[in-house]
């Protein structure tokens, strides 16, 4: 029986069909039935396509490894008057809508996290990933209460901190550096576009050479950089977009893809909503194949689409229904590289 098993499982290995996952089938011997059940851990058809964050962190940690979101009560420049007030046009919260409340401390925080993800997954590893609003906006000795103990904490295998380039001053990137020589830092910086015109329309009241800067800085202490790009946004066209992802491809390690949504209670809602033309399922898949067809193969895909909170979506209505999407691009990409010439 052994070695119809091998066999089998060798079929499925060399298989490119065959994604990550549980499978169990039932293997016929001698007139007996024999359920079999192998947990595949080869690339996905789809590796080939992109790299994805759920392999490099693999690769990197050697197990699954999953994000605790959290919010340390920061707020932004362009929210708090020092730059603007507001904040960015479509943000109702720092994209920090799924981290845990920063009404509950830290610690809470991170035994709710932990809870939350361990209900439904056998998690050992975890990155801190400090998601709303600017989290270095603060002075250093203000982060090193919030970093410096959850960086040691055992299971706890990197940070990644959401961040602006204008706020990593010489003072930050130190402390960035001393952490990273203990466990890797991810920085998120979100640019969304490189494009000035619409970097003032959303309110982002920074220049975009300043995001060249800083990757250039954070690249020179080792840090991992990954930047957030949001397509449709008001008066961009598909060669604005791409020029985009282009010019980001260059410098950063990683990339956060998302589409625009617009959120109850945004400035983009109250402003912009009735003359507002949102990109479709289809448009936006385009754009993401598009884009896969430039980034360089060793730029992490950290997400393909973003994840908006439902009960203050107000359009575009097919970003509700994230499995149907994430189903409907990845069709859209087999069928774009199964017809392209190797």
């Amino acid at each position: 029986m052994g070695e119809q098993v091998a066999a089998v499982f060798h079929s499925l290995k060399e298989s490119e069909s065959i994604p990550f996952g549980l499978f169990s089938f039932v293997l016929h011997l001698k007139g007996k039935a024999f359920s079999i059940i192998i947990f595949h851990m080869e690339k996905s058809s789809f590796a080939k396509y992109y790299y994805s964050l759920n392999q490099y962190l693999y690769d990197t940690f050697g197990e699954k490894v999953y994000k605790l979101s959290l919010d340390i009560g920061m707020t932004c420049p362009n929210r708090d008057g020092t730059k603007g007030i507001g904040g960015c046009i479509f943000c109702n919260g720092g994209s920090g809508e799924f981290a845990e409340s920063s009404c509950s401390g830290i610690e809470t925080q991170l035994r709710l996290a932990r809870q939350r993800v361990s209900n439904k997954t056998k998690a050992k590893k975890f990155i801190a990933y400090f998601q709303s609003y600017t989290n270095t906006y603060a002075p250093v000795s203000k982060l090193r209460e919030v970093f410096d103990p959850i960086i040691r904490m055992d299971d706890i295998v990197a940070l990644s901190i959401g961040t602006r380039p204008d706020c990593l001053g010489e003072d930050i990137l130190d402390y960035l550096s001393e952490l990273n020589r203990i466990k890797p830092v991810f920085v998120e910086l979100g640019l969304q576009t490189i494009h000035g015109k619409t970097a003032n329309l959303i309110n982002r009241c920074y220049e975009t050479e300043e995001y060249f800067s800083a990757c250039a800085k954070l690249k020179e202490i080792g840090i991992n950089v990954v930047t957030h790009v949001i397509f449709g946004l008001p008066g961009e066209d598909e060669k604005m977009m791409l020029e985009t992802i282009r010019q980001v491809g260059r410098v950063t390690d990683g990339i956060k893809l998302h589409v625009l949504y617009v959120l109850k209670g945004t400035e983009l809602y109250r402003a912009h909503r009735d003359n507002l033309r949102l990109l479709s399922l289809e448009e936006y898949t385009n754009l993401l194949i598009k884009s896969l067809d430039i980034l360089p193969k060793s730029v992490v895909i950290h997400r393909l689409t973003g994840d908006p909170p439902k009960a203050l979506l107000e359009a575009p209505e097919w970003t509700k229904d994230k499995k149907r999407v994430l189903n409907y691009i990845n069709k859209e990409l087999e069928r774009h590289y199964s017809s392209s010439p190797a």
